[in-house]
């Protein structure tokens, strides 16, 4: 297609649009793809060519920033924490279809909406928030990973940080061989994580009935029960998880038929289900890994100890103690499954995310090696200043940056999906946009909830002059107010842009209008805001291109 006949996306009165090149309108359908693609027939096997973003988007429910905060759950409160990862895997799923049907409906990413959606310096702040997002994403994973290396091959942590950038060359060899195979390795890695932990259940032995107890019986006893219950929620719903997870589906060429669309909807739903049950399982076993040891009644008393403050190093040295030699290397193979898996899944949000916002991309490697590094260097310095306990704590404020930023992606969502302007038809009926707006505004509380206490406690108990304190006091209130205002402001802006896709049936009703001499400007008007798939050819996760001959 030459330059000047480059289509462009026009929206009708009734806040649908189609694609225009000229006098002609064409649906989604009329671009050529490269995708994985869909048959058309209407057959439940068409589920297995959904199958691959859920196992992806389910690496970030099980990274080592999960397992930390699932250890020490575990160790101080036993199993009564555990009705909380349910509750929050079962909000994790409802969010998580959101933004896989954003992008399946219409065509675009999150980060896309957003850059079309807000004025510049609004998508320029979500796009910083974003970016800061992934690098904090990424230091568990650096920190998990050097962990992994010292409890398997005795590698100082410090050098286990710097081992972890070779991990760029590994994605680099992965990607050229496709979606489908990456797909598959990631999944691969999943069950590798959860036959380590069922393993390690079956040497644990935690008792059934009390771990079924804490799954259905709501229960906060003790001091800092509401904190740590409030981590793991934390630690659960990623900001960028919901970036990827709208593109990730534009990776299948689906029937852009009502029909299609609402197959690709239920089959992706059906699919993140599993994947999430898959990582649903594997805290629930971690947490009880852990609550069955610390509550052994033979645990020697420096064991004892090791409870009391449990982190991923710790963890190691303990289920060696009262477990054996082979419980520490499982979990430590675990442990190294996650974080490599948590790499490519968090280069792929990298790289979705700064295409969205900025329409700029770089070359995978240049985007893994930055995102890497900006991991890497606080991770090294606390790694080599504070040891393993430091690099342990620099895992808990990882997961605090994330709770921080998850409002910044989820409101977004939220009204995306409940806009008839952006979804037509396939918008949240009134009950799921009440639930879904319930649903993230509790974990929207519970993180700020979170945040505020975290940071009054550090106020409290810090070493530095009162001066010093009083100080930072200002600046964080005052940067808390900016941030309530920042929330307060996505979520009361009213949407302006249209930018739904018609099916194929409709636009070729629309097409037939138009040739009766209703296409003019002041029938049809607005911008439509989706782009052929052509700007993330070089991604390999979708790549598209524009059709070179019409006719």
């Amino acid at each position: 297609m030459a330059p000047e006949e480059r289509p462009q996306f026009i929206a009708s009165s009734g806040g649908m649009a189609v694609e225009s090149t000229g006098n002609r309108l064409l649906s989604a359908d009329r671009v050529e793809t490269e995708q994985i693609i869909v048959s058309e027939k209407h057959s439940w096997k068409n589920l297995f060519a959904y199958i691959g973003p859920g196992f992806l988007v389910s690496i970030a429910y099980i990274d080592p920033g999960n397992f930390e905060t699932d250890l020490q759950a575990g160790a101080q409160y036993k199993y009564e924490l555990l009705w909380i990862i349910l509750v929050a895997s079962c909000a994790a799923l409802v969010i998580q279809s959101l933004a896989a049907n954003l992008g399946v409906v219409t065509g675009k990413h999150l980060a896309e909406h957003c850059r079309t959606e807000y004025p510049r310096k609004t998508n320029f702040v979500l796009w910083v928030i974003a970016e800061i997002a992934i690098v904090a994403c990424d230091i568990p994973e650096v920190i998990g990973t050097a962990f992994a290396l010292n409890m398997l091959f005795r590698i100082p942590v410090w050098c286990g940080v710097l081992l972890t950038g070779f991990s760029t060359l590994f994605l680099l060899a992965l990607q050229q061989y496709g979606v489908r195979k990456l797909e598959f390795f990631i999944a691969f890695l999943v069950f590798t994580i959860a036959i380590c932990f069922f393993l390690e259940l079956g040497y644990s032995k935690p008792k059934s009935t009390e771990v079924l107890k804490g799954l259905f019986i709501p229960k906060l006893n003790g001091n800092g029960a509401t904190g740590h219950a409030i981590s793991l929620v934390g630690a659960m719903v990623m900001p960028h998880n919901l970036f990827l997870h709208s593109a990730l589906v534009l990776s299948r060429k689906i029937p852009r038929s009502v029909h299609g669309i609402k197959e690709a909807c239920r089959f992706y739903l059906i699919e993140s289900a599993f994947a999430l049950t898959v990582a649903f399982l594997i805290n629930v076993s971690v947490i009880s890994l852990s609550g069955a040891v610390c509550s052994s009644s033979t645990l020697a008393l420096n064991d004892k100890k090791s409870c009391e403050n449990l982190d991923l190093n710790e963890a190691s040295f303990l289920l060696k103690n009262v477990l054996g030699n082979w419980s520490s290397k499982i979990f430590a193979i675990a442990l190294l499954a996650s974080g490599q898996s948590s790499t490519i899944t968090g280069t792929y949000a990298g790289q979705y995310v700064m295409q969205g916002f900025l329409n700029l991309r770089f070359k995978t490697w240049v985007r893994n090696l930055l995102t890497r590094c900006l991991a890497i260097i606080p991770s090294l310095i606390v790694a080599i200043i504070g040891g393993s306990s430091g690099a342990g704590q620099l895992i808990i404020i990882a997961s605090m940056i994330l709770s921080f930023e998850l409002p910044f992606a989820l409101i977004p969502l939220l009204k995306f999906t409940s806009s008839k302007t952006k979804m037509g038809p396939n918008a949240n009926s009134l009950p799921i946009t009440v639930l879904t707006w319930l649903l993230g505004l509790a974990i929207m509380v519970i993180n700020i909830q979170y945040l505020v206490t975290s940071f009054v406690k550090w106020l409290i108990h810090n070493k530095l002059p009162k001066v010093g304190v009083a100080f930072i006091g200002i600046l964080g209130f005052a940067g808390m107010i900016a941030y309530l205002g920042g929330i307060l402001y996505l979520a009361f802006r009213k949407d302006k842009e249209v930018t739904y896709l018609l099916p194929l049936e409709e636009s070729i009703a629309i097409e037939s209008n138009c040739t009766q001499g209703y296409n003019n400007d002041a029938e049809l008007h607005g911008p439509f805001g989706a782009i052929p798939r052509e700007d993330i050819v070089s991604m390999q996760l979708p790549r598209t291109r524009d059709l070179t001959d019409l006719d």
